[in-house]
This record gives C-alpha cells, structure tokens and sequence, in this order.
C-alpha cells in the first residue's frame, strides 16, 4: 500500500513538473525568421526587427541568413519557419503557382504581416565600357541564384532589352559571391535586388570602384508596362562612394511575410511591435525611414493575415484578407 501511495506521488510530481514547463513555453512563443544572405539588407535588418518583435510582442524570434524570397516562403509552407522576407514579384509566383514556383506549385500557406521598403534592381560592373543593359551581350554576368527573386528579376531586365540567357554566361550566385567574382575579375557585371545602399556594393565601391548601370527610358517603359509590381525609382547620387550622379532603375517591394498557421492575437502584436517603433527603428537602420501604413498596406496580389488586418483597421486602413 506504501509502494503504491508513493508512485502516486512521484506520479503526481512529474505531472506537475511537465504542467509547469507547458506553462512557460506558451507565454513565450518561439519563431524562426528567413530572411536573406548576409551581405544583403534583409539580414542586417531582420535581426533588428526580430529584436523590436521579441521585446513588443514577447515573441523569441530568431533571424536566420537564407536564400531569399522562394527558400523563406518554401520554408514557411515546410513549417520551419513562421516569418520570412519576401519580394512582391515572388509573393505573386507562389500565391498563384507560376515561374519560380511553376513545377513545385502554388502555396497558400503564409500571408502578408506589411510592405516594408523598396527593393531596388541594381546592375553594376567595374567595367567602364560596360554602360547599358544591352552592352552585357557575350558578357559573364551574375543573375542571382537559380531560382530566386533576383533571377526573374534579371531575366525581365535582359528581356526588355531584347537578350535572353543564351546572349550572356549566366553565372548564379549569391550577394557576396557576386562581389568576390567582380573583384577577382571572373565575372563582368553582376546584378542584385535588394535596398540600396547594399553591403556588397558598399564594400566594392569602397575598395575597388564600381558603375552602376541605369535601367531607364524605353527599357523600364517596357518592364512595367509587361510586369506591372515594378516601379520606377531613383538611386540618388551619393549612395555609394564614387557615385557622383543619380541612378534610374526599377523596384519592388520587400514583404514581411507569416504563417497562415499564427494565431490573430499573435499576428497582431507583431505587426504592432514593427509599425508602432518606426522612428526608434529608423535611428538603427535607414530602411527604417521607408516604414508606414501607406507603405505596408499596398499589396493587392496576396491576403494579409488577419492580425495584421486587425492592426490596420484600426488605423483606418482595410487589406484584404482570405477566411
């Protein structure tokens, strides 16, 4: 009978223990952030947002370096992550199944947290006599990883100017490798799809000088009129050391992107913890100036999460969302 009595109460104790430890991990939610390769914006800026997010929404999120928009949207839909970056144009792919997401099919499993800032299509080479689209024809460029955002991103840029991959040698590689390649002379021109200023062509222009290419006129007429999620923009002079004028070029936008599966309540606290401390999160990185309502509010392409509607809504702004 003692025996019995006393394996109830370890029984017991271990029922406890267990209640106590569920307890405590549901009071403070883990989440695992995609964001990008760690010589673009979006990992220097992920981990501060992830920072704003776990000390306004007491959620521990971890920012982690990644291929980009397709990898973090793939990841989300896997389950292993819950936010990720993610560019408008490969939002769009992903939503509806097409292009970079043509053979793996369409995802409905993430929604839109808020538009972020512009992420500017950049061209640049350290070849002088490289100065438009057009002059890359026979030339080794660097389109970004097969796949990725980047990759279509160039391809409508190539198109537009009349060449496809068969007039160039294509070479797909990241942010960083795009960088060393240049440097070392084994490639001509590389492209990059991310906020300007960018770490990688910082650092080149720092140490070796670099041109950057404008994607304007006719050609960005012709890319907008056919792929409507770009926009015109400007690279004003001095972004870059050496860059004496301004540069025409063409955007899209950076998303913050969820799981379907977060609760409301959750969502809602993370869109607070961003759009709430767009000033403070201004003074640690300047994307941070491109943060407001207007801003994360103008995707059409793809359902908002309704946390986030909530978030909005409040402040007169309605987003559409999917039940």
């Amino acid at each position: 009978m003692r025996r019995t009595k006393r394996f109830s109460g370890v029984l017991l104790a271990v029922v406890l223990l267990v209640s106590m430890l569920s307890g405590c991990g549901s009071n403070s939610s883990r989440m695992m952030f995609g964001t990008g390769g760690t010589a673009g914006t979006y990992y220097a800026y992920g981990g501060i947002l992830a920072q704003y997010m776990k000390n306004y929404a007491d959620v521990r999120v971890t920012a982690v370096s990644t291929g980009g928009s397709k990898v973090n949207i793939q990841s989300i839909q896997d389950g292993d992550y819950q936010l990720g970056f993610a560019q408008t144009d490969v939002l769009t792919y992903g939503w509806n199944g097409m292009r970079a997401f043509e053979n793996d099919g369409a995802t409905h499993d993430f929604r839109v947290l808020g538009c972020l800032y512009a992420e500017t299509v950049q061209l640049f080479t350290m070849n002088p006599n490289i100065k438009s689209v057009a002059d890359l024809k026979g030339k080794s460029v660097s389109v970004g990883a097969a796949g990725s955002g980047v990759y279509f991103n160039a391809l409508d840029v190539l198109e537009g100017a009349g060449l496809s991959l068969n007039d160039i040698k294509p070479q797909y590689q990241s942010f960083e490798d795009s960088k060393e390649s240049l440097k070392d002379g084994k490639i001509d021109a590389a492209f990059i799809v991310a906020g300007a200023p960018t770490t990688a062509i910082t650092e080149l222009a720092t140490t070796n000088g670099v041109y950057l290419i404008n994607i304007d006129g006719e050609l960005r007429d012709k890319i907008i009129e056919s792929s409507p999620y770009y926009s015109p923009l400007e690279i004003p002079a001095g972004t870059y050391p050496g860059q004496e004028e301004p540069v025409s070029t063409i955007t899209v936008e950076a998303t913050l992107i969820i799981s379907a599966n977060v609760d409301e309540e959750t969502a809602y606290k993370l869109t607070a913890a961003i759009f709430d401390h767009t000033e403070e999160i201004a003074v640690e990185n300047a994307k941070g100036n491109e943060l407001s309502l207007e801003t994360a509010t103008r995707i059409s392409t793809v359902p908002y999460h309704k946390g986030a509607a909530r978030y909005y809504e409040e402040h007169g702004i309605t987003v559409p969302t999917e039940e």
